[in-house]
């Protein structure tokens, strides 16, 4: 296959190509649609304004409020322009009282002026309202006019502000609902969209992208609404003062069309890739800091730091891009604007002396040019915001998209009383259609056996325990909890019998009492002190500084490994559960610790059907079952000294790990005595 060469393609191109390998490079499928394109960002835009739905009265009521106010501010302009009609009609009265006697009319003014072949202030002064030699200023009239304009003003100041707060309870409310859509759309994602999603990814996507979405519509929605009202008022005044001077602003709306549709669609997949960029550097992030110890042991701290930084490099890159395209809005419409304004004073100008206008009417019309370009530019520059905003709506509803995992059914039976028989019948699954894992599985596990399951890495132990949490559904077959099948039962009940205690234990930022308590919601302090003193707990609690009380603090990192594991052991003993699953439990613990350990579930197996994954072989000897697996199939089963007898596989991979200790210690051979 042929490297394309980059320089030679144009930029649509080269970004499809880009999306192409972020597609390839990421483990997930997010990327494989581009975001950029308009077609998507037109569905996402709207998806984005939907969210809304809930609240189209309350936005009714506000876009009144925004609808009066506005016509308030467009009012204003004209009113104001009667103020400068008067003063300046008040003004040339006063001066022509020279050249006429006061009381001469207006009729009488405009004749004698022409006749003395002064055209020019003969038509301004026909265009003037009620006129009178020597009348001078109306101070009275002008006073209500002032008044009127400054009662204008503060009214629609007061309807913005209240549309603003009452958009911006919207814009709260909507970003509640859905943080809310998101985290439940999480707890309905099936395990296997984890498995291919990387963390930090997905983080970003509930915060960052959710964030911005909500600073989108907080700046954007109540401005938006603001600007459309008025540039249609404004030109509706416009047009009713002069249509010469309405046409040539006019003007502005093809060029900054022209603009917007040259820089818009650069911009929106400038702003894609930026956020495509936050995700992956934020998974870079928690991945170093998640394995930071691990980073330090392999001296590995400058290839992690030059990789953050190429990262944060390309980030800063698609980001400067973002924002210089963005900026470039702005300036563009407002250089637009000022050539409509300078072309709006010039032919108003002429049209004042001419006498076409008063120039009240001129002033109030340049004040109109300003408020229609003043929003249109807004509108521009609010465009980048929007774009930025929708890109991150699109990564957001993509995950609200995924393919969730099946409903329970609603009529499922309910859970019988059980001591916790497990059946396998031919059970079948696979990760890949094309890559079968577990053809044709078998096996009954009677109440209160332990049933040990071994065999080479990817044998498919895990596995089988996932699919006896209905982590994954099966492909054929079924297992039956005390003769109910599973897939009929809801996954709460299922689960609800089953305690799990994992090869990475995992405790939550809290005391070590809550963390015990996390298995049964109910459990009183009695119980939890019991749990404890059973699984070893007690012995290392009291020399804590606060006891049971002790703070966890991040990654548990005041506790020790086999303390943290003690822990998850308590937690699964309180919730008392008929199923128990131990998936290597002492893997990564010392001999002294493993101990402890194997102690500790000694007491949390007691009369339970306990299944537990290891590959220390030492740690399930006495298992009443032991199931060896390779390849999704199990091999043999039997107890240990069955399967030692055997020589087969079982035999194979106990020699592996204990032949050449017995024999440098001199040891009894594989299968005597000591085995």
């Amino acid at each position: 296959m042929s490297v394309p060469d980059t320089a030679a393609l144009s930029e649509e191109e080269r970004y499809e190509l880009e999306l192409a390998e972020e597609a390839r490079r990421t483990s997930g499928d997010w990327d494989s649609v581009a975001p950029g394109k308009a077609g998507d960002f037109r569905r996402s835009f709207v998806r984005m304004i939907g969210l809304l739905g809930p609240y189209k009265w309350a936005f009714a009521f506000v876009s009144l409020l925004g609808a009066i106010g506005v016509v308030l501010a467009v009012i204003a302009p004209k009113v104001l322009g009667e103020a400068t009609n008067i003063i300046f009609e008040g003004v040339v009265s006063a001066s022509l009282g020279g050249q006429f006697p006061a009381g001469t009319s207006q009729e009488q003014v405009v004749e004698a002026l022409r006749g003395a072949g002064q055209t020019d202030i003969a038509n301004m002064v026909a265009a003037m309202g009620d006129f009178q030699v020597g009348a001078g200023v109306d101070f009275d009239r002008l006073r209500w006019v002032v008044t009127a304009v400054l009662a204008i003003y503060v009214a629609s100041a007061l309807l913005t502000w209240v549309q603003g707060y009452v958009i911006n309870v919207i814009m709260v409310r909507t970003m509640w609902r859905l943080r809310e859509d998101v985290e439940a759309k999480i707890n309905r994602l099936p395990l296997s969209y984890f498995d291919k999603v990387q963390r930090g990814e997905l983080i970003s996507r509930v915060t960052n992208d959710i964030d911005n979405i909500t600073q989108t519509m907080q700046q954007s929605l109540s401005t938006a609404l603001t600007n459309v009202l008025t540039v249609v008022g404004v030109l509706v005044m416009m047009f009713s003062i002069s249509w010469q001077l309405a046409l040539v602003a006019l003007v502005a709306l093809p060029l900054m069309a022209v603009v917007f549709g040259i820089i818009g669609p650069k911009s929106q997949k400038a702003f894609a890739t930026q956020w495509r960029k936050v995700g992956r550097l934020n998974a870079r992030v928690e991945e170093s800091f998640s394995g930071h110890a691990l980073v330090r042991v392999y001296g590995r701290e400058k290839d992690s730091r030059e990789k953050f930084q190429d990262e944060n490099e390309e980030l800063y890159q698609a980001a400067f891009k973002a924002q210089f395209l963005s900026g470039l809005m702005m300036p563009a419409m407002m250089f637009i604007g000022s050539l409509s304004y300078v072309g709006i004073a010039v032919l108003g100008g002429l049209m004042v002396a001419s006498g076409q206008l008063r120039l009240g009417d001129v002033q109030a019309f340049i004040q109109y040019s300003q408020q229609f370009t003043q929003p249109l530019s807004e509108l521009g520059g609010m465009a980048a915001v929007v774009q930025s905003g929708t890109a991150s709506a699109e990564r957001v509803f993509q995950l609200l998209d995924e393919d969730e995992q099946d409903p329970d059914a609603p009529d499922a039976p309910a859970l019988a009383d059980g001591r916790g028989v497990i059946e396998f019948e031919h059970v079948a699954f696979s990760y890949s259609p094309d890559k079968p894992l577990i053809r044709d599985l078998s096996f009954r596990v009677e109440p209160g056996q332990t049933v040990a399951i071994v065999g080479p890495t990817g044998a498919g132990k895990t596995t089988l325990v996932n699919l006896l949490m209905r982590f994954y559904e099966l492909d054929g077959g079924r297992i039956l909890l005390d003769g109910q099948d599973i897939a009929e039962l809801t996954r709460d009940d299922v689960r609800s019998r089953t305690g799990m205690v994992l090869q990475d234990p995992w405790l939550f930022a809290g005391s070590i009492r809550e963390n015990i308590r996390y298995g049964k919601q109910s459990a009183t302090d009695d119980e939890i002190v019991a749990a404890a003193v059973a699984t070893r707990v007690d012995r290392f609690v009291h020399s804590l500084p606060d006891g049971y009380d002790t703070v966890l603090d991040e990654d548990a990192a005041n506790v020790s490994a086999g303390e943290k594991q003690l822990i998850t052991i308590a937690r699964a003993f309180v919730a008392s559960p008929s199923v128990l699953i131990l998936d290597e439990a002492t893997s990564s613990v010392d001999t002294r610790t493993e101990l402890l350990l194997q102690h500790a579930m000694a007491a949390l197996r007691e009369g339970r059907t306990s299944f537990v994954i290891a590959h220390r072989l030492s740690t399930i000897r006495d298992a009443d079952l032991i199931l060896v697996m390779e390849h999704g199939d199990i091999v043999e089963k039997g107890t240990h000294e069955q399967l030692i007898a055997a020589e087969g596989a079982y035999w194979r991979l106990y020699r592996s790990q204990f032949e050449q200790a017995a024999t440098d210690e001199g040891a009894p051979e594989v299968g005597g005595p000591a085995s």
